[in-house]
Formats: structure tokens, C-alpha cells, sequence
């Protein structure tokens, strides 16, 4: 069974295959470290107390239909912060699901 091969990281460094380059966890620590906490992003004990509402009220991913573990803000909190706790602002979805499509909308 052939498996993937090494790959070139943009550093220039050559990287196993399923293996972060040491460039990449550097950044990621970095840009973590100045990552606001949850709570000042707008996900307090009211927004867990809102989805699990959702979750238990909508249990499946509007995009594919298995379970979802996730609630996304249609609107994010971002653009739209009035609707932090709006239930028609709530879309339940999957983490690939969520994934793409927040990778699609929010970049």
C-alpha cells in the first residue's frame, strides 16, 4: 500500500509526511499566545447555556446530517456581535462541516 512522501514546508525544510513542520507549531504557539480567552471572544456561560439548548433541540448537522458537536454563528460574532445569543443566528454542524465552511465564509 503506497503511503504519502515527505513534503516540502515553505520554509524551505523537508517534512515527513503527517508531521507538522517546527516552523508551523512556532507560529501557531505565537499567534495562540495573543489569541483573546473564549470568554472575551464572546463564548461565556451564556453562550454554553445556548448551545447546549441548540444542540439538544437540533442534534444534526444542517450540512450533512450526522450528528453535530458544534454550533456555528450563521452571522459571525465578529460581524454581527447583537446576535451572540440569537437562536435564528445558531446552525448546528459537525467539525468538518463547521471547518469548511468557516474556512470558506471567515477565511
Amino acid at each position: 500500500m503506497p503511503s504519502k512522501g515527505p513534503r516540502l514546508c515553505a520554509c524551505g525544510r523537508v517534512v515527513p509526511a503527517g508531521r507538522p513542520c517546527p516552523c508551523a507549531v512556532r507560529r501557531k504557539a505565537e499567534s495562540d499566545a495573543n489569541r483573546p480567552s473564549p470568554a472575551a471572544r464572546g463564548y461565556d456561560a451564556p453562550w454554553r447555556e445556548a448551545r447546549a439548548n441548540h444542540l439538544a433541540r437540533n442534534p444534526l448537522c444542517v450540512a450533512c446530517g450526522c450528528k453535530a458537536t458544534l454550533v456555528d454563528h450563521i452571522a459571525s460574532i465578529r460581524k454581527a456581535p447583537h446576535r451572540r445569543l440569537d437562536p435564528t443566528n445558531f446552525a448546528s454542524m459537525c467539525a468538518p462541516c463547521h471547518g469548511r465552511k468557516t474556512a470558506a465564509v471567515d477565511g
